[in-house]
Order: C-alpha cells, then structure tokens, then sequence
C-alpha cells in the first residue's frame, strides 16, 4: 500500500501504477502503452463509478482482460491497480481471487526488483490479500515472502499501540482506558472517496451497538479546517480524532485509507481491514468481539 492508493482520483493512482517502478519502465521506455493497456487503465479508472454489482462484473472482467496482455511492468501495474481497488466493499470472494490470481501471475512473469530496500507494492499488495482477506496466492519468489514476514512484523507493532488523540470537540481519548469496551479505530480523511463510501455505515453501526459499549474512534491527519465542516455537514455522530502530526498514523504503519482495527472489551486486536467494508463485512468482524 502507499499512500496515493487511496487518492481522490483513482486516475492518478492508475498512472502511478502504470509507472511502477522507474527501473523496471526503463526498459521499456521507448515502448508506449497498447491500446488494449490504455482500455483496461480506463475501465480500471471508471469502477467507482458503477453500482457494485456492476462492478462485480466488470472487475472480474478486467482480471481476466489483463491475463491476456503480454508480460511487462505495465501488465503488473494494472493488475496491482485493479487488487488495489477490488478491496473497496464486498464483489464477491470470486472476483476478489480471480484479481489476486491476475496479480500473481503478472508478478510472477515479470519480477520487479524492490523499492527502497523493500518488496515492491505488488508483493506487498499480495501479501495483504493472502492475510487479511484470506485469498490462495500461488507464488513463493523469495520478494513474495519477505513482504508477508514485512506485514506480519508491522502487525506484531500495531498490536502494541497506545495512544491518546482529541476529538474535534476538545476531548481526548485515550485507547487503552476503553479496556471493557469493543473499540473500533478507523483511519480516513475527508478526501478518500472509499472512506466516505463507508461512513454511513459507520453511523448505523454506532447507533446500533454503542448502547453495549461500542466505540468508534475514526482518526485523521487533516486540519480541523478541513474534518469540522464535513461531519457538520454528515452529521457523524461518534468521535473523531485529529492526528495533525500523524504520529498515530506512523504508529500503525498506516500507508493506505481507509483502514480499521477492531479491539475486543480486554483491548485485545482481533481483527483489522485491509479497506473499506460494507456494513454486513463490519458487522462479520463485530461478531468476533462479542456484538451481535
């Protein structure tokens, strides 16, 4: 994940994707994308635009459209643009592997030397798909490996995080003082369009549970400038929290939103998202710390 993955322009990030790495394009630079690269880019840049089973459809072709270009980093950045947005809801357990499927094997065809001394991003986007969404990712290149032991590092540190952020009413929130309560921290911001996909089903959760003890801490790293007219305005109900040096967001390694962390009423992690959820995924992952 990086931190443009989640970007106000999905069009932006494909671009990125299509320049994945510069040393990989290199050889490549006298090569302009095919018409049948520019097509997918655009169909990948039109999702959020469909309903979702729309995009259901569309998304599981798209996989299937991008097995059939030749091997190049172009193919890997669209298929990691694709698995990059395919995590935005719920279309279907099917399409979502059919997606990991396409980004193995275009990962697999064509290696890409890593990025700052680390995995590059479609590894990394393979290993968060084979953790946190459970999908078969046939690869074992030596890249593919170290980017899940990478994750499962970063997960061991985000289980040890405290800390304490106001809200935008002045009040401050501590995490480990809501030990005895089911505590979800939500990370967003007013310009990531899946994060204000979900945050009406943030609301009806909250007024649903909040009654048994259910706290919903959504943290931003915005100005108040920015995050009081847009609640004002949505009329959100439940705390949120300004993180305006991001120290928080470093804490929990946060690179893409949205993201969430489910704690149980002992302040144990037992679940976390890779993106958005729909409200049925939320509720899934309320069931496991005990609200139902």
């Amino acid at each position: 994940m990086t931190r443009s993955r989640k970007g106000s322009q999905l069009t932006t990030y494909i671009l990125a994707a299509l320049a994945l790495t510069a040393s990989a394009m290199l050889a490549h630079a006298q090569q302009l994308p095919s018409d049948a690269e520019k097509s997918i880019g655009k169909q990948i840049g039109g999702l959020r635009a469909m309903t979702d089973s729309d995009r259901a459809v569309a998304t599981k072709s798209l996989a299937l459209q991008i097995r059939q270009l030749p091997p190049s980093a172009r193919k890997v950045g669209l298929a990691n643009g694709l698995a990059n947005v395919s995590t935005e809801g719920d279309f279907g357990r099917d399409t979502l592997q059919e997606v990991t499927t396409t980004l193995a094997l275009a990962a697999a065809e064509f290696p890409l030397p890593q990025q700052r001394g680390e995995p590059a991003a479609p590894y990394q986007e393979l290993a968060q798909l084979a953790k946190y969404e459970h999908m078969t990712v046939a690869l074992s290149v030596p890249d593919y490996v170290a980017a899940k032991a990478q994750l499962n590092a970063i997960d061991d540190e985000r289980k040890k995080v405290d800390f304490t952020l106001s809200d935008i009413q002045g009040t401050s929130w501590t995490l480990s003082s809501l030990k005895g309560k089911v505590v979800l921290v939500n990370f967003w911001a007013t310009w990531c369009p899946p994060c204000r996909k979900e945050m009406p089903d943030l609301q009806v959760l909250y007024d649903k549970f909040k009654g048994q003890g259910f706290v919903i801490l959504s943290i931003s790293d915005e100005d108040a400038s920015k995050v009081n007219p847009f609640i004002d305005q949505h009329k959100y109900t439940w705390p949120i929290l300004l993180d305006p040096g991001r120290k928080v967001n470093e804490a929990y390694h946060i690179q893409g939103i949205p993201k969430s962390f489910l704690y149980n009423r002992r302040g144990q992690m037992v679940a976390q998202t890779i993106d958005m959820r729909t409200q049925a995924q939320f509720l899934d992952l309320l069931a496991r710390a005990g609200l139902k």
